[in-house]
């Protein structure tokens, strides 16, 4: 990856009586950033950043967000642009490639992914060692680590042919594990993939067909998963990103490097927060009820929180969400759902929190967790698979960026520092004298 940082001046400060200086660059949107890689050894200090909120981690020429604006850009092009207009092969290739692709580059990258969708057979040998009641994250984590032992002949990062069939492998087969993810814990047989059906067509039968009867899929349904799959493919250095990135910068094989990912996205904090919208849509139970829990949110002593509204990063109103709610009437509306109780709460909780002083006071505008739940439930699938398919779409956002990792030259193994407040340096005292 060549580097696109531009020079933006120097910032000076004064450590003890010297007088040291730092780079300042700046990129192609956000905040300018100040170069403390040589802070420690200029200074003999370290800087203290939990969580890494106002440390840029790596350049990354991939997604863009723009909290305060409500802005997702990927590669420079508008979420909601990507999500009416694209499918999910063609935001695919842009997020890999850097470009969208031209008619024949769609085509030949569809086939390599749609030639990529079947597993090993022994696979399913391996899937059966789980128990029938484990959690599809569970399996995704144990599964997609258990890759690299499956095919460990594109587990050479320094191989760039191995490293293009490894990223073709995990889009193609990760549809494919997570049907199996959830077949196996609804008890049902697996279901092989097929070459004449789109990305997200060929999931959906994968999870929905059964042996008794033919399943045809619902474009109106499709489009909406489609949607979902878009618009969560990347959002910049979240945890688990960034937990790809620090797995990847050991050297690890990509295999091992996504698991570690869906590891970190499998956090409530993180990859649960659509189940727990849903849930407390759930828990509510009707529009009459909501001043009740309005309240409940305002007040700081309860411990009740409006889940699905607000954002660690938006502090507008989230862009996917906007996308998410259209399709969400869609996917009602075609499979005739009139009367949707959690809809209405869900509307009406979109509409005090977009004209309620306290929540605009606060930012707290609805999310796409808030609406992404209640899609997913009408499509037909269980509140633990949620997570899985956040799992499959973001496995190309992090496959994009381990890759961009991989050709940076700058990049190094991850190595945070701490502040030490442990005890003191002593002496070992043998257990007869303690």
């Amino acid at each position: 990856m060549e580097s696109k940082i531009k020079p933006a001046g120097n910032v000076s400060m004064n450590v003890s009586g010297k007088d040291v200086e730092f780079g300042v660059y700046s990129g192609t949107h956000g905040p300018n950033v100040v170069d403390i890689s040589k802070f420690y050894k200029d200074t003999g200090l370290f800087t203290l950043d939990p969580g890494f909120t106002s440390t840029a981690s790596c350049e990354s020429q991939i997604t863009f967000i723009d909290g305060d604006e409500g802005i997702l850009l990927y590669r420079g092009y508008p979420i909601d642009q990507l999500a009416e207009n694209s499918d999910f092969i063609e935001v695919a290739y842009l997020l890999l490639d850097g470009e969208l692709p031209s008619e024949n580059q769609y085509q030949q990258f569809k086939h390599d992914i749609t030639y990529h969708t079947m597993v090993h057979e022994q696979f399913k040998n391996f899937l059966s060692g789980f128990r029938r009641d484990a959690h599809p994250m569970a399996i995704m984590c144990g599964a997609v680590g258990a890759l690299s032992a499956f095919y460990h002949d594109s587990t050479d990062i320094n191989d760039p042919e191995q490293r293009r069939i490894a990223t073709h492998r995990m889009i193609a087969k990760m549809p494919t594990i997570a049907a199996m993810a959830y077949k196996y814990s609804v008890g049902q047989a697996f279901v092989s993939p097929r070459n004449d059906l789109g990305y997200t067509e060929n999931f959906m039968q994968m999870c929905f067909q059964v042996s008794a009867e033919d399943y045809e899929v619902n474009r109106v349904l499709a489009d909406a998963l489609d949607k979902i799959f878009i618009l969560h493919m990347d959002h910049e250095q979240n945890a688990s990103t960034s937990t790809v990135r620090l797995a990847g910068s050991s050297n690890a094989n990509p295999f091992a490097c996504i698991a570690a990912g869906i590891a970190c996205l499998w956090g409530p904090s993180h990859g649960g927060a659509n189940e727990a919208a849903l849930n407390m849509l759930a828990e509510i139970g009707s529009v009459d009820r909501i001043p009740e829990y309005v309240a409940k949110a305002k007040d700081k002593s309860d411990p009740f929180r409006l889940m699905g509204f607000g954002h660690r990063v938006y502090k507008n109103y989230d862009p996917r969400a906007k996308v998410m709610q259209q399709a969400c009437h869609e996917v009602l509306d075609a499979l005739q759902i009139k009367n949707e109780p959690l809809l209405d709460i869900a509307l009406e909780l979109e509409k005090i929190a977009l004209e309620d002083e306290y929540f605009v006071e606060k930012k707290l505008y609805p999310n796409i967790d808030f609406y992404s739940g209640i899609t997913l439930r009408a499509l037909g699938f269980p509140t633990d698979m949620f997570t899985v398919l956040f799992a499959l779409a973001r496995t190309v956002g992090w496959i994009a960026q381990w890759s961009e990792m991989i050709e940076d030259p700058n990049q190094r193994i991850g190595r945070p520092r701490q502040i030490y407040t442990g005890a003191p340096q002593r002496d070992f005292i043998n257990r007869n004298q303690r």
